[in-house]
């Protein structure tokens, strides 16, 4: 291990050493963590496919999607409705020149 040295504002000192006292380890330690962290990859393909091969097929067994889907798009035109009151109206109609 390589020892280095960095500056930390009061605030972030004050969290991190409330951190590792809750979690019962050094602020050391919670710093190498958060540079593991940020060193990481951000994307593993082996892993994503490894997802989405347990995703497949999830709901194969539900006879219902339509019933589900149907009811997504009436609650996004509810959203809209309340968002843009005229929304489906003939007067949001009448201003589209298309």
């Amino acid at each position: 291990m390589e020892r280095t040295q960095i500056y930390l504002t009061e605030t972030q000192t004050i969290e991190l050493d409330k951190r590792a006292r809750l979690q019962g380890t050094t602020r050391s330690h919670l710093i190498r963590e958060a540079v593991e962290t940020y060193l990481a990859p951000r994307w593993d393909p082996e892993a994503f496919k490894a997802a989405l091969d347990r995703f497949a097929g999830v709901w194969a067994d539900r006879d219902d999607i339509d019933e589900i889907h149907e009811g997504m798009r009436e609650a996004g035109r509810r959203k809209m409705k309340q968002l843009y009151p005229d929304y489906g109206s003939e007067a949001d109609d009448a201003d589209d020149r298309r």
